[in-house]
């Protein structure tokens, strides 16, 4: 075994799709395997819940479907993404050990029949689930057409919460790791608060419903041990792979606009490769603007190295309040987007459409209708356009502004006591986002601790828990010459949830030149007028400016004549601030001055589909590729110049992209 992780390779860009022919008869397999074939796929991921067909009863194995599908894929030149099986537990283990069903904070179970219906601190499941993946891990884990592990799958999408007495065993130990001692816990809790104080580590539970909110810092904690207890699980799973397989390993993230229950920055370094699930959320004002957002924070967290699309979708999903089928070449657009942003793989859930089952109305890459259907003629289109795309594999995205993303800013922003329960996390990183994407900005989504230096423009929206140290790199990157804009409720509390004392802001204050008194949130609808001309929502603040340069002033509202947008020197550099949450066309407008004069301008100079053209560039050793995707009703115009690789016609300097479409240009480099 080397001790170098291994890496994903693979000839050009994937397309592929889960496959679960447990579903269906062999019979059909062959069909689905030549159509896999016609369509262009060449890498599939099975056996992902295949568990209760693998160990139908404890101790007693069966691989021989699973032996017979794997052949059948590799024998028609198809690549194998095995997982463990891992996902959901049988029914037999749960009769065995009902003590594996996940608690809710209300203290009760939750039940076998839907999927991940166990504790991540169970030593039962854990135990059960080894054994399987080391049998899984011996027989195929040599296998020619083994091309990646995938542990488990979407590890914490439903349990990543648990509330057990496992739970609690394994909360304390987690607790006494990173304390030592219960002196040190009762100081970052702020236990003093409401006679809450403990004296012995048994005394202490995960944080379950009481008649009252609950303590802030334990809730802090429980999230941080709850993603470090999945990723121990992810860990135990590696762990036994790697004893008989040099295949690289990972997991399907989500990272998408709902899912808050891991920290992914800590995740990062035990993948051999970076992989997410994304679904378009019709619930979101903008779901086009979040899979750009999500793309780049997936490109992020794999450290500017391409990454895997695990799983998307063809057309609708089917756990939304309303299911929306995508329009005529949206689906390209969808797709094309992660590969402009990083991926290496479009893959999606899933190639057959299932009959039965939960999940029997999500669209697929083989839909009911069968091959006579608009969107399998797609599928077999978008197939040709990621093979003739096969040169970007391996090739960087270029970008020169950072957005400061941060989970553990966003539990501690929405816990239950908060001043404004109106705002979420989320609505200051999509509002900051949104109005970068409109200027045709490309964007890479950093940690707090990120390396700043390669930037021009750093955007700090909503970092409302943010470590000292971190701060300080930031003010300091400033100092040195970069340009930030730090957005409200920014630099509020420590790791501890404790609140930065002296003016809100805490470590940001000086660079910033801006003294918080009071946050003044107001009522969803109410509407904030500045002295630009601008208008806002949800919030305003009580400050002055110290050093500042006051831009705009609140003419209304609770906060009247307060500074509204400021700008400091602070060094070589310039730290601005927002205090409240400009609407759309005045946020981008606030950003076009805040980026011009940071010297950052588009990837590709364009006119027409402002907010709606996606320009990124993805750079090789020996050229360059101009991703234009176009989501307008108009056609746009840019300018470049080079060889259009999806129609093969070659560009000269202005060039108009029609409605809808997306164009992939090959630049030379000089």
């Amino acid at each position: 075994m080397s001790a170098v992780q291994p890496r994903f390779q693979h000839t050009g860009i994937a397309f592929g799709c889960d496959y679960n022919p447990e579903q269906w008869s062999p019979e059909v397999w062959d069909e689905d395997i030549r159509l896999m074939s016609e369509a262009g796929v060449d890498l599939v991921a099975i056996n992902i819940f295949g568990w209760s067909h693998l160990e139908p009863r404890a101790g007693e194995f069966e691989f021989g479907a699973l032996a017979d599908i794997i052949e059948r894929l590799h024998r028609a030149g198809i690549r194998i993404n095995l997982g463990t099986g891992t996902a959901s537990a049988p029914a037999w283990l749960v009769r065995r050990h009902p003590e594996i069903l996940p608690m809710a904070e209300d203290g009760t179970r939750r039940y076998q029949g839907g999927r991940q219906a166990w504790c991540p601190s169970s030593p039962e499941f854990r135990s059960a689930a080894l054994r399987l993946v080391r049998e899984v891990a011996e027989r195929f884990g040599d296998h020619p057409a083994l091309a990646l592990w995938h542990v488990s799958n979407e590890l914490g999408c439903h349990n990543a919460l648990c509330f057990c007495p496992n739970s609690d065993a394994a909360f304390r130990y987690w607790l006494r790791r990173r304390y030592g001692n219960i002196g040190a816990l009762n100081a970052a809790w702020g236990t003093a608060f409401w006679s809450q104080t403990y004296q012995e580590w048994s005394e202490i539970d995960t944080p379950r419903l009481t008649v009252s909110t609950r303590n802030p810092g334990q809730m802090l904690d429980f999230r941080r041990f709850s993603s470090d207890e999945l990723l121990a699980h992810y860990r135990s799973e590696a762990e036994v792979i790697r004893s008989y397989s040099d295949a690289p390993i990972t997991t399907n993230f989500m990272l998408t606009s709902h899912i808050d229950g891991l920290d992914y920055w800590s995740w990062a370094d035990d993948m051999d490769v970076i992989a997410n699930d994304h679904y378009l959320d019709h619930r979101l004002s903008d779901p086009t603007v979040e899979l750009a957002f999500a793309a780049d924070l997936t490109r992020g967290i794999s450290g500017n190295e391409p990454w895997l699309l695990m799983e998307h979708s063809v057309g609708a999903v089917n756990w939304q309040p309303i299911n929306l089928a995508k329009a005529a070449g949206q689906m390209t657009r969808n797709s094309l987007t992660h590969v402009a942003r990083g991926a290496d793989a479009v893959c999606f859930f899933q190639w057959r459409a299932s009959v039965q089952g939960s999940e029997k109305y999500h669209s697929a890459m083989l839909p009911h209708a069968g091959t006579n259907a608009a969107s399998w003629r797609e599928v077999c289109e978008l197939g040709e356009i990621v093979g003739s795309l096969s040169e970007v594999a391996g090739t960087r995205v270029e970008s020169e502004v950072a957005l400061v993303f941060s989970w553990e800013a966003w539990w501690a922003t929405e816990e239950e006591s908060r001043p404004s329960h109106a705002l979420g996390y989320l609505d200051q990183v999509h509002a900051a986002y949104g109005a970068l994407y409109a200027l045709g900005l490309t964007v890479d989504v950093v940690a707090p601790d990120a390396d700043f230096t390669r930037y021009k423009l750093v955007v700090a929206p909503g970092l409302h828990l943010v470590r000292e140290q971190h701060a300080r790199s930031l003010t300091d990157w400033v100092f040195a010459g970069g340009t930030a804009l730090i957005t409200f409720y920014s630099g509020t509390v420590d790791e501890d949830d404790r609140v930065w004392a002296g003016g809100y802001g805490g470590p940001f204050r000086e660079a910033l030149g801006v003294h918080v008194e009071e946050f003044a949130p107001v009522a969803a609808g109410t509407v904030l007028r500045l002295s630009t001309g601008a208008t806002a929502r949800l919030w305003s603040e009580r400050s002055t400016a110290t050093t500042a340069r006051v831009e705009a002033t609140f003419i209304d509202g609770p906060a009247r004549d307060a500074p509204a947008i400021t700008s400091n020197a602070w060094g070589a550099g310039q730290a601005w601030y927002l205090s409240t949450l400009l609407d759309h066309s005045d946020y981008t407008d606030l950003l076009a001055t805040v980026s011009g004069a940071a010297g950052v301008h588009s990837a590709v100079p364009f006119r027409g589909g402002e907010g709606q053209l996606e320009l990124v560039r993805r750079r090789g050793e020996a050229h360059s590729y101009v991703f234009i995707i176009n989501h307008a009703d108009a056609a746009a115009t840019v300018e470049v110049s080079g060889l259009e690789m999806i129609t093969g016609v070659n560009v000269q300097n202005q060039w108009q992209v029609p409605a809808g479409a997306v164009r992939v240009v090959r630049e030379a480099l000089a």
